[in-house]
């Protein structure tokens, strides 16, 4: 070794022996400083609650800065969860970004009897975007402060984010006390306008998580529906499967709206555009659809430095959303125009009364369909009567057909001169039946959207909102489903001998005949999934229909209703209605008109 290796070896254990003697040794010294390290832990919470310590050299920061500009202080920070509830409401509040993390409906529960949650951390986010030196900037991706209190009969979360200079960003939730579903909002800054000058975005995406038994039908009813201030109302489609994306203007609000839930941001001026889209991924069995809403607040809107929204997470009962925004209660669907007034000022106002007094929803169907039977009662008679006359007139109808052989023309030109005679309206019997139409149209719009029937059970059926199995089949029948279900059985049945016992009555011959049995049939296999209470309420209208008609056929006298229509024949018939003149004229031309190629041939 030689003299320049032995120095270099000699500094170096210097170097170590100092190392170890300064950093190395004493090692009950870190026992000491123990206390102080956990109280550092313990104090960590608290920092959640304070403004976030900057490091003003760190590159972390210099990166906030230029992201974040003056609000490169709210940056970086700890979350920290807070839970506010009333009756209605469990509520999950995050002082990142000083959003609403979770939402659950206390009073619901899914299908499995789980807690029923419309948004939880990974099935939603939302984005409040505004522009700061020309960039854009997430307001949600900032670190708040966080406050709570009660205010009389509301309860007040606030989130504040300030920046070097004193100036903050605030966001102010209010939340009803005892129950409620509506959440006010609101966003207002203090010295820094800039963040208002262009308006702000919201842009929101859920994934709306399935809470029925039936998911494929729980998805037809699912859609991203808005309204204008025109005061029109728009859906993306309830049945739609497909993405499907619209661009709209001067929205009041915007719903992602599900089988019974719902979950909506309503303004409190007006979103100037949107950009709105939805559809069904296969991949993901356990949602719904995935809807997303890009909503634009204008400048305008945010002039006195403050925005203001409200959020509702809630059932779909009719009553209660017709008072949260114009509008509103159509998320529930009723029917079509004229069909939906039924439901509106009859048969929800009934309900509703029905239920203060009757827990069993099945009885409640029943008294329903009684009192509907017993108003359209005198239809019911004019409608039987109007058979029992085709029956009285169905021997010499059949002379007729006899008579006029293939001759269609003639044979409906003889039956006419005939109801003429005797003074018959053919349509007296169609009209009756035409009026009761509105009503089974009403019922068929109102048991699928009505939330009251949701897992309401009754005899075997253990939800009236969905379909009741009692046998599940091994393979699954196109359109049928793999299911069978009972209260679609007996509607089908009943519907069977409702339609053999007008058949006795009616002069209907032929192919027509047939078809009447066919749509029971038809309608066994397209109501087979729909909710039990539809077809609970199909089965007994039909069963009291039956009985209906047994009372009235003892009131009714075949033999004086044979003597009234000779009478008529000898004083001359009726007079023509100006629709049974038209119907002649009709007949007549066209008659004319077949008979014109023949002449030519000749």
């Amino acid at each position: 070794m030689d003299r320049n290796q032995a120095t270099g070896l000699l500094v170096i254990s210097l170097m170590i022996l100092v190392y170890f003697y300064f950093f190395g040794g004493a090692p009950q010294k870190p026992e000491q400083a123990e206390p102080a390290t956990k109280t550092e832990i313990q104090q960590k919470p608290q920092a959640q609650i304070s403004a976030p310590q900057i490091v003003p050299d760190s590159a972390q920061h210099k990166v906030d800065q230029m992201q974040y500009g003056s609000l490169a202080s709210a940056a970086s920070g700890t979350e920290n969860l807070i839970t506010v509830e009333n009756n209605d409401l469990r509520l999950v509040f995050s002082n990142k970004g000083g959003v609403i993390k979770e939402v659950e409906l206390k009073k619901f529960k899914t299908y499995d009897q789980t807690p029923l949650t419309l948004v939880t951390p990974e099935s939603s986010q939302q984005k409040l975007i505004a522009q700061q030196n020309g960039k854009e900037l997430n307001l949600y991706d900032l670190y708040y402060t966080a406050d709570q209190k009660t205010i009389n009969d509301t309860l007040l979360i606030t989130f504040t984010a300030k920046n070097t200079n004193g100036e903050f960003i605030k966001q102010v939730y209010k939340l009803p006390k005892e129950k409620g579903y509506q959440i006010k909002y609101r966003v207002e800054t203090s010295g820094m306008p800039e963040l208002f000058t262009n308006g702000l975005t919201l842009d929101w995406n859920s994934n709306l998580l399935v809470t029925e038994k039936d998911a494929h039908q729980s998805r037809s009813y699912t859609s991203v529906n808005y309204y204008t201030q025109q005061g029109d109302f728009e859906e993306l489609g309830r049945r739609s499967t497909e993405l499907k994306t619209e661009n709209v203007n001067n929205l009041k609000w915007v719903s992602f709206k599900q089988h019974f839930f719902t979950s909506a941001v309503i303004t409190k001026d007006e979103f100037t555009s949107a950009v709105l889209s939805q559809q069904v991924d296969e991949t993901l069995p356990n949602v719904d659809k995935k809807v997303s809403a890009q909503l634009s607040i204008p400048a305008s809107d945010l002039a006195d430095g403050s925005l203001e929204l409200t959020f509702f997470y809630g059932p779909n009962n009719y009553q209660l959303l017709k008072k949260v925004a114009p509008g509103f209660g159509k998320n529930v669907y009723l029917g079509i125009a004229g069909i939906n007034l039924i439901n509106k000022l009859v048969v929800i106002p009934i309900f509703n009364w029905l239920q203060k007094y009757i827990s069993s929803y099945g009885i409640i169907i029943l008294i329903l369909v009684l009192l509907i039977k017993v108003v359209l009662s005198p239809l019911s008679y004019q409608s039987y009567l109007s058979m029992a006359k085709m029956k009285v007139l169905k021997p010499e109808i059949d002379a007729i057909k006899e008579r006029t052989g293939s001759d269609q023309q003639k044979f409906q030109q003889e039956q006419m001169k005939l109801y003429q005679q005797v003074g018959v309206n053919p349509l007296s019997g169609c009209v009756p039946m035409l009026l009761q139409l509105p009503i089974l149209y009403a019922m068929f719009s109102f048991f699928p959207s009505s939330i009251e029937l949701r897992q309401q059970s009754f005899l075997w059926a253990d939800d009236l909102s969905t379909y009741d199995s009692v046998l599940q089949l091994p393979f699954n029948i196109p359109v049928y489903g793999s299911h069978v279900s009972l209260f679609v059985l007996l509607m089908t049945a009943s519907t069977i001998l409702y339609t053999w016992s007008n058949n006795q009555m009616s002069t209907v011959q032929g192919p027509m005949k047939t078809v009447s049995y066919l749509m029971p049939v038809i309608f066994m296999f397209v109501l087979n999934s729909f909710p039990a209470a539809l077809s609970y309420y199909y089965f007994l209208s039909n069963i009291i229909t039956f009985g209906q008609q047994a009372i009235i056929r003892k009131f009714v006298n075949e033999d004086k209703i044979k003597a009234v229509l000779e009478e008529n024949r000898k004083k001359g018939g009726r007079k023509k209605s100006k629709f049974m003149s038209r119907l002649e004229d009709a007949m007549k031309a066209n008659e004319e008109a077949q008979k014109k190629p023949t002449k030519k041939k000749k």
